[in-house]
């Protein structure tokens, strides 16, 4: 039998388990390797997510800079490095192509805090304490 593939399915698990080694990788190259651009000196950059195609040979790399400054310029930063990264991100995984990388801002951050600070607002706090 054929195997089915829906559009509405989430990513297989060679796609999560490619997406998990290239963050993991290139968490390691943002924390040990010079990368000689102005925009990324000194600057910590957490990746919370790789999201890969399904061909693997695109990768979405959802990041942000630790405490949220400057994040415009340093995801475009990372764009304009993107294929020095692939080349030192191909040195470090193994996997029949390095995926070419895309890096955008991870919003969730800024999403979790927006509904924390929504929880905490007295208008809230006041219907959530009402009994039913």
């Amino acid at each position: 039998m054929g195997r089915k593939f829906s559009s509405s399915k989430g990513p297989s698990q060679r796609q999560l388990r490619a997406g998990e080694l290239v963050r993991h990788a290139l968490v390691e190259i943002f924390q040990r390797e010079d990368l000689r651009e102005p925009a990324l000196e000194g600057v910590s950059i957490t990746v919370s997510e790789a999201r890969l195609s399904p061909d693997l040979k695109q990768a979405t790399v959802f990041c942000t800079p630790l405490g949220g400054a400057h994040e415009k310029e340093v995801v475009s930063a990372l764009n304009r490095i993107a294929p020095y990264l692939r080349g030192l991100l191909g040195r470090r995984i193994d996997m029949k192509f390095t995926p070419a990388l895309r890096f955008v801002a991870d919003e969730s951050f800024a999403e979790a805090r927006r509904v924390d600070e929504l929880l905490a607002s007295p208008k809230v706090r006041r219907d959530l304490g009402k009994d039913d």
